[in-house]
C-alpha cells in the first residue's frame, strides 16, 4: 500500500469524507487534528455564507476526533460548473507553443471527472494519447445566495470577495487528444473531462485564511519534482479572473475555478502517483492506473 503524505494545512480547512456509507462534514487542523462536524452540504452552507474561517473555529469547537485517516470524498460534488483557464502562466504557455492571451479565456471539465485524494486517476484502455499532469490552484465559490441568483458582472475585488476558499487541483489532460481536436478546430472537452481526470482536494483553506498571491506550487512524480513554480506567476489573478468569467458566466456557491498551471507538464503512465503540493494548502496524492481492456466477445 502506498503512504500518501498528508501535511497539515496552514490553517483551519474543511473537507468531507465518509463515514458508514454517509457525507461528513469534517475539519483539518493545522496541528495535524481531524475533526468530524456530522453530516452537510456544502452547497447550502457555501450558499449561505459559510465555511469561513469563523464558521470553521466555531464548529470545531463542537467536533469530534477521527482517530485515523479520513476516507475523503471531493470537497465539492455537483459543482453546477467547473472553469479553468489556459495558459495563466507565461512559461507553461511557451512551452505549449504560444503566449499568454491577451485577454483569459477559459475552457470547463465535467464534474464526473472530480476524484478525492488518493483516489486513481484511470486511464481508459482504449486511450493512445500521452495523459499529462497539470497543478494548479483552484477557487471554491462561495456568498450568500439565498435567493438562488448567483452573481454576474463582477468587479475584481467583488470577485475576490466571492471566494470560499482555496484547494488543489490537478488539471489531468489527454495531451494527443487536445492536440488532435485543436488541429481540427474542434472544443477541448474530451481531452480535459475524461472521467477520473480532475483530482481536487483533499481540503479547502477559507479565503479570509489564505493569501493566494504569491504561494509555492508543484507537483512530482516518484520524488521528481516536474512543475515547480508559484502563484505569483500568473497572468491574471484570483479577483481579476473571475470577474472576466462573471461577464460571461453566472457564478454560483459551490462553482470550482482552475486558475493555469505553471511550466513543466509531462506524461505519466500506470502505476506513477502523482503529489500536487500548494503552499499553505496542501497535498493532493493519486496515483495512476491503466483501465485493462475488456474481455474479447
Amino acid at each position: 500500500m502506498i503512504d500518501f503524505p498528508l501535511p497539515p494545512p496552514s490553517a483551519p480547512a474543511w473537507f468531507f469524507h465518509r463515514i458508514g456509507g454517509e457525507r461528513h462534514l469534517g475539519i483539518a487542523l493545522p496541528t495535524g487534528e481531524w475533526l468530524d462536524v456530522g453530516r452537510d452540504d456544502e452547497l447550502v452552507l457555501l450558499a449561505e455564507g459559510g465555511l469561513r474561517a469563523d464558521h470553521l473555529r466555531a464548529l470545531a469547537d463542537d467536533g469530534e476526533p477521527i482517530r485515523s485517516r479520513p476516507e475523503f470524498e471531493v470537497p465539492v460534488r455537483r459543482p453546477s460548473k467547473i472553469l479553468c483557464l489556459g495558459k495563466n502562466y507565461a512559461a507553461h504557455a511557451r512551452e505549449m507553443g504560444g503566449a499568454v492571451p491577451e485577454e483569459p479565456f477559459a475552457f470547463a471539465k465535467l464534474s464526473d471527472t472530480l476524484i478525492p485524494y488518493a483516489a486513481p486517476v484511470v486511464i481508459p484502455y482504449w486511450l493512445d494519447s500521452a495523459v499529462e499532469h497539470e497543478v494548479e490552484l483552484a477557487a471554491i465559490v462561495g456568498f450568500v445566495d439565498r435567493d438562488g441568483r448567483g452573481r454576474k458582472h463582477l468587479r475584481a475585488e467583488e470577485a475576490l470577495a466571492s471566494v470560499a476558499g482555496y484547494t488543489v487541483f490537478n488539471d489531468v489532460t489527454a495531451r494527443k487528444l487536445q492536440a488532435g481536436d485543436r488541429a481540427q478546430g474542434h472544443p477541448w472537452l474530451r481531452a480535459k473531462s475524461i472521467d477520473t481526470f480532475g483530482p481536487i482536494g483533499p481540503w479547502v483553506v477559507p479565503a479570509d485564511a489564505l493569501d493566494p498571491r504569491d504561494l509555492a506550487i508543484r507537483l512530482s512524480v516518484h520524488g521528481q519534482v516536474r512543475q515547480d513554480g508559484r502563484t505569483s506567476q500568473m497572468a491574471v489573478g484570483v479577483g481579476e479572473a473571475l470577474a472576466y468569467l462573471s461577464r460571461s458566466f453566472t457564478l454560483r456557491p459551490g462553482d470550482i475555478v482552475a486558475l493555469g498551471t505553471p511550466a513543466g507538464v509531462g506524461p505519466v503512465e500506470d502505476g506513477d502517483v502523482m503529489l500536487a503540493e500548494i503552499e499553505g494548502i496542501g497535498c493532493l496524492a493519486n496515483p495512476v492506473h491503466k483501465e485493462p481492456a475488456p474481455p474479447a466477445p
